[in-house]
């Protein structure tokens, strides 16, 4: 029981992370993505350390 008094504010913290993360991405005008970006988008920079913040090439 004592080791989830430790987990919780891990996970509040990745949590965080990642939620600031997705906002920077919308404002280049992106969206977050699982893996890689598929056609028609490209990357423009990273959400977390499984995310992807990608753009898409047609407008």
């Amino acid at each position: 029981m004592k080791i989830l008094f430790l987990l919780f504010p891990l996970i509040l913290l990745l949590v965080q992370g990642a939620a600031g993360n997705s906002s920077a991405c919308r404002r280049r005008g992106g969206f977050c993505t699982f893996g890689r970006c598929r056609y028609p988008t490209t990357p423009v920079g990273s959400c977390s350390a499984l995310k992807v913040c990608c753009k898409s090439l047609l407008g």
